[in-house]
């Protein structure tokens, strides 16, 4: 589960078009500020201050918490900074969990029905 503004991103390795058909300019990549790749999961997005809280000491605190969603969508392409990315592994695959404010760019390609 990915929690608050977090992304997980499968990132492309040394390609210079991604997958969608985008090029990345070899003197960004060379840097390595600028990264690419598919997302696979989003959090639930940034989490709303409940405004309507009781004032009775013994009324009920606990209440669902609400979120403002995330731009991002399962299976779109990003581009992101590489250098707020956080690098894991999970059953021999590379990942990063990226902050949602890191995203410069989304790819999002939808074949729409008529």
């Amino acid at each position: 589960m990915i929690v608050g503004d977090r992304v997980l991103i499968e990132p492309d390795e040394g390609a210079n078009k991604s997958a969608a058909g985008l090029y990345l300019p070899p003197n960004i990549k060379d840097r390595n500020k600028v990264q690419s790749g598919k997302v696979i999961k989003i959090g639930p997005g940034y989490p709303i201050p409940d405004s309507s809280a009781p004032d009775e000491p013994w009324a009920d605190k606990r209440r669902s918490t609400r979120y403002f969603p995330l731009e991002a969508l399962e299976g779109d392409y990003a581009i992101f900074l590489k250098n707020d990315a956080v690098e894991i592994e999970f059953e021999e695959k590379k990942y990063v969990i990226v902050p949602h404010s890191s995203i410069l760019a989304l790819v999002r390609t939808e074949i729409l029905e008529s």
